[in-house]
């Protein structure tokens, strides 16, 4: 009987389809929402997008927050109020998405892309580097925490202040990630948040924009609502954009972020687990003294087999993986653009890999991953 059990589950396993990151729902989002269908509040703004934006500001300690329709949305908006604009200098981690760079080109502002270090995120000598090569002072840097784990931020917060550079944080893949005991996001002058449906926590759709300063915030918040003025009717000096989070996501992250702990326990025993499985056979992202990723997805780089054999073979299998983000400086789109890059991003995108990775596999499943991963070794 155990056999045919242990059979039975093999099988299970085997025909389902096992995706990178999928969302992961508890138990109170279907209440909240049916609060909001109640409410009738369904439109942007209300009572679940206050309660978000409260249990961010307490998660990270900054003293507000801003919901916002992506996490794209709340680094444009972040630009917007930092008065970047035509011809201005914004530095960027090379090692990221598309979605963190893009606000740049938004702005009509020139990016210069920064590769990373061994922590896999921007290399705090290269920035020296890429400051004193800038045909301009930087007006701005873009710090991505990459894939969960914790740039070095005490490094990067003090070259930024000496050269009188804001920083913003794109911590859109690490909410829950903290480094001295500090969270993710709550280091820069901004601080960003994504709740794509990829995400460790997910609205559907969704970012936050974090910051100190009151003054700010409300600034983005005049801007993302349409840059509305103070008036009986609709009257518009400035333009704005319409990128406020509605009630019914809202109500969702509201239920997501009374999950974060867990979700981050899981999703570091999802990598310890693979840890286990894979050994010495492939190099895991590395987590930086003195930090704590959230783990959100587990990545690793190989040296003897193929990246685009494994995925093929785990495709095979009905398992998704992927390749590790194309750096902003290979991108057609940015093939002219200013860069201080010393090859580490590229042979990390070249060599590494995105495993599955939700926060609702267990135990048998990585095993059931591992073991195609080991054939392909």
């Amino acid at each position: 009987m155990e056999r045919q059990s242990f059979i039975c589950q093999n099988q299970e396993i085997m025909s389902r389809k096992i995706f990178l990151s999928p969302p992961h729902m508890g138990t109170n989002e279907q209440k909240y929402i049916d609060e909001v269908f109640r409410s009738n509040y369904i439109a942007p703004l209300g009572a679940f997008v206050d309660r978000f934006e409260s249990s961010i500001i307490e998660h990270t300690g900054t003293k507000s927050a801003l919901a916002t329709i992506s996490a794209t949305a709340a680094i444009h908006l972040a630009l917007r109020v930092l008065g970047v604009g035509k011809d201005d200098i914004v530095l960027a981690s090379s090692f990221t998405f598309i979605g963190s760079v893009a606000p740049i080109l938004y702005q009509d502002a020139t990016p210069m892309f920064v590769d990373s270090d061994k922590s896999w995120n921007l290399s705090p000598k290269l920035l020296k580097e890429a400051i004193k090569k800038a045909p301009k002072r930087p007006k701005a840097l873009i710090l991505t925490h990459l894939y969960g784990q914790m740039a070095h931020i005490d490094e990067i917060v003090s070259i930024c202040k000496e050269s009188g550079i804001y920083l913003i944080e794109d911590a859109a893949e690490s909410l829950g990630a903290s480094y001295g005991g500090r969270q993710s996001g709550a280091f820069g002058d901004f601080g960003i948040f994504s709740f794509n449906g990829n995400k460790l926590l997910t609205t559907s759709g969704g970012g936050m924009l974090v910051s100190d300063s009151s003054e700010w915030i409300d600034r983005a918040s005049f801007y993302a609502t349409g840059a509305k003025e103070r008036a009986p009717y609709y009257e518009h000096i400035e333009y704005g954009y319409n990128y406020r989070m509605s009630n019914v996501l809202a109500a969702i992250g509201v239920a997501q972020m009374e999950v974060l702990k867990s979700r981050v326990h899981k999703a570091r025993e999802i990598f310890s687990w693979y840890g286990e499985e894979l050994g010495d056979s492939v190099e895991f992202m590395p987590e930086i003294e003195n930090s704590r990723g959230n783990r959100w997805l587990t990545t690793l780089t190989l040296t003897n087999s193929s990246v685009m054999k494994i995925i093929k073979a785990l495709d095979q299998n009905n398992i998704e993986a992927r390749m590790l983000w194309k750096p902003m400086h290979m991108q057609p789109l940015f093939k002219e653009s200013l860069s201080v890059i010393d090859g580490t991003s590229q042979r990390l995108f070249e060599s590494g890999l995105c495993l599955p990775s939700g926060t609702e596999l267990e135990r048998s499943d990585i095993e059931h991953i591992s073991s195609i991963i080991r054939e392909c070794l």
